[in-house]
């Protein structure tokens, strides 16, 4: 078959175009254009912030890459092996043209190369070359290697021989990912038929379950030249090498049959797979930065809230009663977690954290609470550090009341299955007493002491 047939069959199948001299079928729906729906929607939501896009801009040009290739409907296929397998040689031969560098020195390949094949230049086969395996910087190239992988549709793996440990290991990895698997027995030129047929016949063994058995195939993308004898007229023989075509006709039929099977499909898959990868990081990281921006806003009204005490002390017993600014931090809370609630709904929150937590602070527990409060304060309990106590104990009641309503703000306005009693008790468990009185007055006596200065 000649390379230009080739393409176009290869395009047509991608494209769910007959090829030429061939009756049109009916369009397959592969769900590429759902998908494709899906990436724009993702790219131009705009409850995602710039920040977390700015964080992510590369994992956005990605998508971008993935929907433009859709759109084109490419197949994206890594070559992956060892150094000197012949994996950029294979890729050449598919060509048909010198598109990938080949050396037998380690590095040769030093970054995945792309190469869009000749005739399909908007819409067919992209071949990724990517480091060898074994590259004497291995751990950072394999890693560039899978991640080649994560955007590919399918690979093929090229070997020449049995498998070692180590290729046996990357092709299980490969595997994990989900991609159809190609393994390509190169340099079968220097077996006999026999000996060729036994290896492939091993191979197909040992990567059962990994690769199937229709898809283990020989190949030879750079033939060792044939050795030719040539007689002259005067009877003196003469010896030169002439070069073999490369032989890739099974492979290029795989191809061209799970073109025809999968197609665009395979793209579409991909791409999904990876956008909603990408919409988990999105969420983590918008969590992360509401998370942030929530602790300072705690913070924030901790202070005002012990100041406010330390200056205009309350018996102990009130201090939970002591809603306003609670209140007031809450409504901020639920603005910054995109559930904005009034005023109203924002007191009753507060007060059913507060309840959760005055059954909590038993007699025992709130004899505790002054002693942590007051602990490491001078014997003469001036009226400045009692004041700094008693506005640590509103800072910390402050912090119960943040971290609770955060809590049920997260869940979506929503205690969670175990309710109000077990979240604010979890609330309360989960943070350290201790250090949180301390900082807290700590930083009261400061702004104390300079409001006296």
């Amino acid at each position: 078959m000649s390379d230009a047939s080739w393409w176009r069959r290869l395009r047509s199948r991608l494209r769910h175009e007959p090829a030429r001299g061939t009756a049109p079928t009916a369009r397959v729906d592969d769900g590429s254009s759902r998908v494709a729906d899906s990436l724009r929607s993702l790219l131009d939501d705009p409850a995602i912030p710039p920040s977390v896009r700015s964080e992510l801009a590369g994992e956005f040009r990605r998508i971008e890459s993935m929907l433009a290739r859709l759109e084109r409907g490419e197949l994206h296929v890594a070559v992956f092996g060892r150094v000197s397998a012949g994996k950029s040689a294979l890729g050449n031969a598919l060509l048909g043209r010198e598109a990938f560098r080949v050396g037998v020195l380690h590095g040769t390949t030093t970054d995945a190369e792309h190469a869009v094949l000749d005739e399909a230049q908007h819409d067919g086969l992209v071949l990724i070359d990517t480091p060898g395996i074994n590259e004497l910087d291995g751990e950072a190239r394999e890693k560039l290697a899978f991640d080649v992988a994560e955007v590919s549709d399918l690979v093929i793996f090229v070997c020449d021989g049995d498998l070692t440990r180590e290729e046996l290991d990357a092709l299980k990895t490969l595997a994990a990912t989900q991609r159809p698997l190609l393994l390509a027995l190169n340099k079968a030129d220097r077996y006999g038929a026999d000996e060729r047929d036994g290896l492939l016949d091993h191979l197909r063994q040992r990567t059962a379950g990994l690769v199937r058995t229709e898809d283990v195939l020989a190949v030879a993308a750079h033939p060792t030249p044939q050795r030719v004898v040539e007689v002259d007229a005067r009877g003196q023989e003469h010896v030169h090498e002439q070069p073999r075509a490369a032989d890739v006709a099974a492979l290029r039929e795989r191809l061209l049959a799970i073109a025809a099977r999968e197609g665009k499909a395979l793209s579409a898959i991909n791409a999904g797979l990876y956008a909603g990868r990408l919409t988990d990081q999105v969420s983590a990281r918008i969590a992360q930065n509401r998370r942030a921006v929530a602790a300072k806003l705690i913070h924030n009204y901790c202070i005002a809230k012990g100041v406010a005490v330390a200056l205009n002390p309350i018996p102990v017993a009130d201090l939970l009663a002591a809603a306003g600014l609670d209140a007031a931090m809450v409504v901020q809370l639920s603005r910054v977690y995109g559930l904005p609630l009034t005023r109203a709904e924002s007191g009753r929150l507060v007060a059913v954290i507060s309840a959760q937590l005055a059954a909590l602070m038993g007699a025992i527990w709130g004899m505790q609470l002054v002693a942590s409060a007051l602990k490491g304060v001078s014997a003469g309990l001036s009226v400045v550090v009692t004041a700094a106590a008693q506005g640590a104990l509103g800072w910390y009641a402050t912090v119960l009341i943040g971290r609770a309503a955060e809590r049920y703000l997260v869940g979506g306005k929503s205690w969670g299955e175990a309710g109000a009693k077990r979240a604010v008790a979890d609330v309360v468990a989960s943070l350290d007493r201790d250090s949180i009185l301390r900082e807290a007055r700590e930083e009261i006596l400061k702004r104390l002491k300079s409001r006296r200065v």
